[in-house]
């Protein structure tokens, strides 16, 4: 029996159970955020300290976001973000940064460094949400395209080794 059908399968099925495992991690950690009353505010605190520890120390964090497909599925997706700046201005808070993706639907797992980081541009900003009571909630969007949405930055998640990645 030839093996390598049986193998191309297999990999596959670990490329859909990683998705899985990004969908629920995404859920859970959207979930406790709006349990934890996060507002714009703290999170844009959160992404300045970012910004001090990447220009210090080359401090790159772990981010799970939602990206919409053609056919009209959100899938989540995997990368490490560099955060480049913060600039409040106006009452928007923008978020200069760089993203190096790991996992897409798509792709799969994305070695650091086989893909060129993309530079993007993200909006914090509070959500009304309007279900059983009215809560507001923080979300993080990209703004400089279109289907990247709900972004969600570990400060736990930390990385130093990513800078030379991220040009």
């Amino acid at each position: 029996m030839d093996s390598s059908p049986l193998v191309t399968e297999y990999r596959r099925w670990l490329v859909f159970q990683r998705q899985e495992q990004l969908a629920q991690e995404h859920r859970g950690a959207a979930e406790r955020l709006t349990r934890a009353g996060a507002v714009a505010a703290r999170v844009t605190e959160a992404y300045r300290s970012m910004a001090d520890k990447g220009a210090k120390e080359g401090a790159c964090y772990r981010t799970l976001f939602l990206r919409q497909r053609d056919g009209g599925d959100v899938l989540a997706c995997e990368g490490w973000l560099f955060v480049r700046r913060v600039l409040a201005e106006g009452g928007s808070t923008r978020v200069r940064a760089s993203l190096l993706e790991t996992f897409t639907l798509e792709d799969g797992i994305i070695t650091p460094g086989d893909r060129p980081a993309s530079k993007i541009t993200l909006e914090i900003f509070d959500e009304l949400l309007v279900e059983k009571s009215m809560s507001t909630s923080c979300r993080v969007d990209r703004i400089d395209t279109s289907g990247d949405t709900r972004f969600i930055t570990l400060l736990d998640a930390v990385r130093g080794d990513l800078r030379p990645h991220m040009k």
